[in-house]
């Protein structure tokens, strides 16, 4: 077990590195080429940190673990909206551009809707299989997502007024390189050592997927945003969780039931619900109050209602 907790602690330590790395060579990409740190933060950084979600997704579904394929999805949409946002929304209130209200939050709730209509089934019989068409479907959805990245691209022209380095193109895609290497080796090193620490303790496949898994391969989105928060890059913070929650389902769940079709159960019903209602309060929170703004006690809320429901999932388990 101490040898659990000190490669834990060693895959903190690397995937604090890559993200700081990875925000320092997008932030300089998006500036070369005139394009926005949201666009980039959509982009580049949310499939990035994304790669661990998909690496633990290709080996669940290739080995048909289907509660692991969901619950780490799933559980990680929720970690990033919920926690990760909350904590850069604590660190300092996040202010973004107004596209992000109108358009990249509600294509966020678009997936987690069309995850609940392609698993509707399940509601009155009991489960429902994502099959190979259904991840087709979200494939082309992905596909529609890039498009719409690829024409904001000339519509968001990137901010001139935030402190930046003078790096040459090869140091910028040395640092993103780099970066996401260290995000990916950290997260495998974190969520491998974390599940063997689970299983010692007897936690059934969907709390861990829920809980462990989720979380840890979702540490490389908290420490990228958490890195851009502090460093007042707003729109990579936030562009890069409404990014990776639309990549987790629409890329990662396409490819997993492309794998294999992937047996969805109704454990995940209340899971599903939290998505797509905490996705409605950050796009109120947002409309409302100073729009386009996340204010540090709308922050809070989203903390406290995951601690809390995830207390309540652990006191169901035991």
């Amino acid at each position: 077990m101490a040898i659990q907790i000190l490669l834990l602690i060693l895959g903190f330590a690397v995937l604090v590195k890559g993200a700081d790395w990875l925000v320092d060579g997008a932030s300089e990409l998006a500036r070369k080429y005139k394009v926005s740190d949201l666009a980039i933060g959509l982009t580049v950084v949310a499939f990035g940190t994304s790669a661990p979600e998909l690496v633990v997704n290709i080996f669940a579904a290739y080995q048909e673990h289907h509660d692991i394929v969901f619950g780490n999805i799933i559980g990680s949409n929720n970690f990033n909206l919920f926690i990760i946002l909350g904590i850069a929304g604590l660190i300092a209130p996040l202010a973004v551009q107004s596209s992000t209200v109108w358009k990249e939050i509600p294509f966020s709730f678009i997936a987690a809707l069309l995850l609940f209509v392609l698993t509707a089934e399940f509601v009155f019989i009991g489960n429902s299989v994502l099959t190979r068409i259904d991840g087709l479907v979200l494939l082309i959805m992905f596909g529609l997502f890039l498009f719409y990245v690829y024409k904001q691209l000339g519509n968001d022209p990137a901010k001139d007024d935030l402190p930046h380095k003078d790096f040459t193109l090869l140091k910028i895609w040395s640092f993103i390189v780099i970066g996401l290497t260290g995000l990916v080796l950290g997260g495998k090193l974190v969520v491998s050592s974390a599940i063997e620490m689970a299983e010692a303790l007897g936690v059934s496949q969907k709390i861990i997927g829920l809980t462990i898994v989720a979380s840890g391969t979702s540490l490389p989105e908290l420490a990228t945003s958490v890195v851009a928060a502090v460093k007042k890059n707003n729109d990579i913070a936030v562009g890069n969780i409404i990014g990776s929650n639309i990549f987790n389902i629409f890329l990662i769940l396409g490819v997993s039931s492309l794998i294999s079709p992937v047996q969805y159960s109704n454990a995940f019903n209340s899971d599903l619900f939290m998505l797509l209602l905490g996705t409605v309060f950050l796009f109120t929170a947002m409309f409302t109050g100073e729009k386009g703004k996340l204010d540090r006690w709308e922050a809070a809320v989203l903390l406290g209602v995951y601690f809390s429901y995830t207390i309540y999932l652990v006191s169901k388990e035991f």
